[in-house]
């Protein structure tokens, strides 16, 4: 525990040396941002990278990320059910008028924690059958419109991948967040995934970068 501590600390305040694009030797890199794709991020690991089978790829949720949309689906279920039961228990009508605010406030932690669990726990799908890049459970076949995902690529359009941190602001402190992003031969970035664990995602960005064979840029 001491030890993930130390880690933590000396990687947040650890003066950090600006990564030099041109030591990749590729005109590519010096054109492109290596700025964050997304605002916000996580301190935890949200994803992980699952072999499906020879031609596919996915990034799937942690038990971690599922159990903090868990967290607000069920802290909003105690705050709108125990209301209730006290106000039909103690038959007064001010009283279950009353319940009506914490109840309506619980409602509202169930549906952002629901929403949490529906959105993190779509896949991001990496599928050489398939030849493209999407995030959803649904494969781009079923849509009349690609642009209707907004994660979307063919794997030929995939130049290389990125990795790169950032800072930031959370409830009580400051975190690192480490972005994967796709770099399209266009300039263009579109960003895979976003969480706190340095040493898993580099670990993923290497096994995808040799799935998909392109280069790696390793800016962390």
């Amino acid at each position: 525990m001491l030890k993930w501590i130390q880690e933590k600390w000396s990687a947040l305040f650890a003066e950090k040396v600006p990564f030099d694009p041109a030591v990749l030797n590729d005109p590519l890199a010096l054109q492109i941002a290596w700025t964050p794709v997304n605002r916000g991020g996580a301190s935890f690991r949200t994803h992980r990278l699952v072999a499906v089978n020879p031609y596919r790829m996915e990034f799937r949720p942690t038990a971690g990320s599922l159990m903090f949309g868990g967290f607000f689906a069920l802290a909003g279920a105690c705050a709108f059910v125990f209301p209730m039961v006290f106000a039909i228990k103690s038959h007064n009508i001010p009283s279950g008028l009353f319940a009506i605010y914490p109840m309506l406030i619980g409602l509202v932690f169930m549906l952002v924690g629901g929403w949490i669990i529906r959105w993190s726990s779509a896949p991001i799908v990496i599928d050489k059958e398939e030849k493209a890049v999407w995030k959803g459970r649904k494969s781009p076949r079923e849509f009349f419109n690609v642009s209707e995902l907004k994660v979307y690529t063919e794997i030929k359009n995939i130049h290389a991948l990125q990795l790169i941190s950032k800072y930031c602001n959370g409830a009580k402190s400051y975190y690192i967040s480490y972005e994967l992003n796709l770099v399209l031969a266009d300039g263009r970035r579109i960003n895979l995934t976003d969480h706190g664990n340095r040493k898993k995602l580099i670990v993923d960005a290497q096994t995808l970068a040799e799935f998909i064979d392109v280069p790696l840029w390793n800016a962390l």
